[in-house]
């Protein structure tokens, strides 16, 4: 078998760790080709040494000359590529198989896309290359004959439960045969018991403690807020061409149910397991043969209890303002996700309360309504109404400071 080699993108960070992981534990299966990250070059350094990546890629020339510095010598030092073009550029090398695209936020967007474009297998764990770019996306990888799979426990989960279809990966435009609801679920964070009252006075850090899994600080604040929910709501309405009203959510606290397809016959199918992103990282390098992941066996004796319940709107209003974000379409959509990295961003350097992040959504949506007229066609047409909405979510943060 031919070794595959695997660009990583954003590789420093959680699901960028666990995808070299699992690629260490089948070298003569997949190769870590090329690297990137933003600001933790001497992380990088240390994981090209390990894997021998032959490229790296750096956001710009001081972080290029901290790369070149650390790197010992007497070893032989990978290509150093700088910029947002040089990354792009990297997820479509002729070299590379397969692009995991783990940088979080519309700046993973144009790689994303260009792999797509190349005609790559796209494991996709950015939230916001579908979220600001769906339709975009979703043509890019019909017309270039990629494959998509997706990395997200709770759609790789939904994957894994529809039929057996290899095709499932082309991006196709209708639902699954029989499929009649896909049921997402949320561990409900860290204040699903909280009194409302309390979530005023949230602390950045009582925001990232995730009760279940270990992540970046803004996804796991993203979590709390359950925004991240209605970005996945968005991501499931693309990847599986299902209307709003066929997407449920559901908390459920152990998070060992990562969610379930509904069938019409009244079958459900659910995917159980361990709260490791390796699992669903195995599945999209090796699809459609299973491979292992270094996750140890699940023990079902222990499991003493699934619960489930339904989100609370006073409580997650940010999942609310997703949905009406999808039903009045893409723009929407984008505004959505520029307000609330805006919004995070500002939360976490403490700058607003964390009750004031759906507030700045919401203005953000309503101001930005006057530019929902018109679908954008191109990445620059996205981007620059990504711009947009973040100088008006930023105007809005400011105003309450």
């Amino acid at each position: 078998m031919k070794v595959q080699n695997v660009c990583v993108l954003g590789s420093t960070g959680s699901i960028g760790v666990s995808t070299l992981d699992v690629i260490a534990r089948h070298p003569g299966r997949y190769r870590a080709y090329a690297l990137s990250a933003y600001s933790r070059i001497d992380k990088l350094v240390a994981q090209a040494l390990a894997s021998g990546a032959r490229i790296v890629v750096v956001p710009n020339d001081t972080a290029a000359q901290r790369f070149r510095s650390l790197w010992p010598s007497g070893r032989q030092m990978p290509e150093v590529r700088v910029g947002p073009e040089a990354l792009a550029a990297t997820a479509a090398d002729a070299e590379i198989n397969i692009v995991m695209a783990a940088i979080v936020g519309t700046a993973g967007l144009p790689a994303a896309l260009a792999a797509a474009q190349a005609g790559k297998r796209v494991l996709l764990a950015n939230k916001e290359a579908l979220v600001a770019a769906g339709e975009l996306f979703m043509q890019a990888v019909r017309n270039h004959g990629a494959e998509l799979l997706p990395i997200d426990s709770e759609h790789n989960a939904i994957f894994q439960c529809l039929p057996e279809d290899e095709d499932r990966a082309r991006a196709p435009e209708r639902p699954a045969r029989g499929v009649r609801r896909l049921l997402l679920t949320a561990s409900g964070g860290p204040f699903r018991t909280t009194e409302l009252a309390a979530l005023r006075d949230v602390t950045p850090d009582q925001a990232c403690a995730h009760p279940n899994w270990s992540m970046g600080r803004k996804i796991s604040v993203d979590s709390a807020t359950m925004l991240n929910k209605g970005l996945e709501v968005i991501e499931a309405h693309w990847l599986f061409s299902m209307e709003p009203d066929s997407i449920q959510v559901l908390i459920h606290p152990q998070s060992l149910v990562h969610s379930m397809v509904e069938y019409v016959d009244g079958s459900i199918l659910a995917q159980l397991g361990q709260p490791d992103m390796r699992t669903p990282i195995a599945y999209g390098l090796g699809f459609p043969e299973r491979i292992a992941s270094g996750v140890g066996l699940f023990d079902l004796m222990r499991m003493q209890k699934l619960d489930f319940e339904p989100p609370e709107p006073g409580r997650f209003p940010c999942l609310g303002l997703a949905y009406d974000a999808l039903r009045a379409g893409q723009s929407s959509c984008i505004n959505l996700n520029a307000a609330n990295e805006v919004a995070v961003d500002r939360f976490l350097s403490g700058g607003i309360r964390y009750t004031e992040i759906p507030q700045i959504i919401g203005d953000c949506l309503d101001r930005m309504e006057a530019f929902n007229s018109t679908t954008p066609q191109t990445l620059e047409d996205i981007l620059e109404q990504d711009r947009r909405a973040r100088a008006v979510a930023a105007e809005l943060c400011m105003l309450r400071a």
